[in-house]
């Protein structure tokens, strides 16, 4: 078939970065949790941290493409892994919100790049008949890379300072793919276009375990020079119909992020809390079977897309999203808690020193108090002979007292969350988590890979995963506050909302594109 153990090790090393890339997108959901305690976080710097990495990634999602074409996809995927060890070793010596900021910057420039370089390379090394496995094997990393971060999460949960170790546990992974792939060979197609075709046929031999690729180095020539045939501007264009798919491809990405599945992914351990997990370890438990859930709708996702197809798997996907959105808002609308505190629920005590007289829960007046009193500078000089988590502490401790709060209750005003609201609304959770992640999250770049003709392919994914991060950083840099204006319930009914508009959109405009080839797909779509 062409595709020998050492293709297929060459895409696993490099599908390295889908897992690394899904690890750093659900670490912050956990991490969120202690940072926002210890370093006295507002909602509006917690959004920021968030959102940092996005911030990072929409920055090389605009200028990456030039780095993957002008250097290469390999050397793009080790300045990637580099570059995500030195953001994370930034990370771990200080607690300071500017730090932090630069260090989630870094890592999302990190994750954008080896992103798009990933996928690139791995298209460009693996055959024909093969390229859609082991494409999607990147895809299959990331979702794997989310779930690890999630059972990071639960794991240092209860640790002193656990957020470093979790940001910590990329760094030899990270630095491991680094050096692997400096010994793997370059793509073929890349080598082709630096005028380079003796290297490039002796890669494709290795590749393929034959002794004359004479004939897939002559079809690679023959594609590179219908390339020229579309300029960048092609793509706003009524020419071939281009306008019309870029404006597909567009609203298609628009509705991955306005279903609010980002939101889920980072804020899932604190909107958990809010819900009735009161503690951060389960919090961060019941955010682990969101990862589970993930990997296991994925993967029959990509094995009979084939088969059912693209189209339907969305309009299944979407639907079912809608119903249970629904589900949520209502549950949530019936569990009486104060949701404007979605991001100011989280008790600091949790993760300093235990010590004799420490609170076991307080109310969430207590703690807007107390985050009120830490926003101001002159509370937090403390003495510096006490480390800054028992000043805290004693802080924390005179305010709940002051009001007379009792130092045994729920956090919650109105008590404990019923048994049954409070599973049902992580079942409706895991339920949209496993609808999006057989429809919008795989299928959307299958169709975005196949709507555009291959001369203009690379740009045309470049542009749509431009306009996916930078939709991404205002709607993660905007959800706490919107929460706090409208509460939870309602932001369900929105994304609800969006679930439907996404379902007549698909059902109208998507074609579906099972058993056609792509020339095929491009002569329909051209009409």
């Amino acid at each position: 078939s062409g595709c020998g153990m050492f293709t297929f090790l060459s895409s696993a090393v490099a599908a390295v970065s889908g897992l690394l890339m899904g690890y750093e997108l659900g670490l912050i959901s956990g991490a969120l949790l202690q940072m926002s305690s210890i370093l006295a976080l507002s909602c509006r710097e917690q959004e920021v941290v968030v959102s940092s990495l996005l911030f990072g990634a929409l920055f090389a999602s605009l200028t990456g493409g030039f780095l993957i074409d002008r250097f290469g996809r390999r050397l793009a995927i080790i300045i990637a892994s580099s570059l995500l060890v030195l953001g994370s070793l930034l990370l771990l010596p200080y607690e300071s919100y500017g730090i932090l900021i630069v260090g989630r910057i870094a890592i999302g420039i990190s994750i954008s790049l080896s992103s798009i370089a990933t996928c690139v390379y791995i298209a460009e090394i693996a055959p024909q008949n093969r390229r859609g496995l082991l494409v999607s094997l990147n895809e299959l990393m990331i979702v794997i890379g989310i779930l690890f971060a999630y059972i990071s999460n639960y794991a240092f949960a209860s640790v002193s300072h656990g957020w470093k170790y979790m940001f910590g546990l990329v760094i030899p992974l990270g630095a491991l793919q680094a050096v692997a792939m400096y010994f793997l060979p370059p793509s073929p197609r890349f080598l082709v276009m630096k005028n380079n075709d003796e290297a490039a046929k002796k890669v494709l031999e290795r590749l393929r375990e034959t002794s004359d690729a004479t004939k897939e180095l002559t079809m690679i020539k023959s594609s590179l020079k219908d390339e020229h045939q579309y300029s960048f501007v092609d793509l706003f264009r009524s020419k071939n119909n281009m306008r019309a798919r870029m404006l597909v491809g567009l609203t298609l990405v628009f509705f991955v992020q306005t279903t609010g599945q980002p939101n889920i992914l980072f804020y899932a351990s604190t909107v958990l809390k809010s819900v009735g997990f009161q503690s951060n370890e389960a919090a961060s438990l019941a955010s682990t079977g969101v990862g589970v859930v993930k990997v296991v709708s994925t993967v029959p996702a990509t094995v009979f897309v084939d088969q059912i197809g693209s189209k339907t798997f969305l309009c299944i996907g979407s639907s079912v999203m809608a119903l249970s959105l629904v589900t949520m808002g209502l549950v949530n609308r019936n569990i009486h808690v104060n949701f404007t505190s979605v991001c100011r629920s989280q008790s600091p005590e949790d993760f300093f020193l235990q010590r004799p007289g420490n609170l076991t829960g307080i109310t969430n007046g207590s703690v807007k108090d107390l985050f009120a009193s830490m926003a101001l500078p002159e509370r937090l000089s403390f003495n510096t002979q006490r480390g800054p988590a028992i000043a805290r502490t004693e802080e924390l401790n005179r305010t709940a007292l002051a009001g007379g709060k009792s130092t045994t209750g729920s956090h919650m005003e109105s008590g404990e969350v019923p048994v049954v609201l409070k599973w049902l609304s992580l079942v409706s959770l895991l339920v949209y988590v496993a609808a999006f992640s057989i429809g919008l999250g795989p299928m959307s770049w299958l169709v975005l890979s196949e709507i555009f003709p291959g001369g203009i392919r690379g740009r045309a994914m470049a542009l749509t995963s431009s306009m996916n991060w930078g939709i991404n950083l205002l709607i993660s840099l905007t959800f706490l506050t919107v929460t706090e204006l409208i509460g939870l319930s309602w932001v369900c009914f929105i994304y609800t909302i969006m679930s439907l508009a996404s379902l007549a959109f698909v059902t109208v405009f998507i074609p579906e594109t099972k058993g056609c080839s792509l020339e095929q797909i491009s002569m329909e779509l051209a009409k």
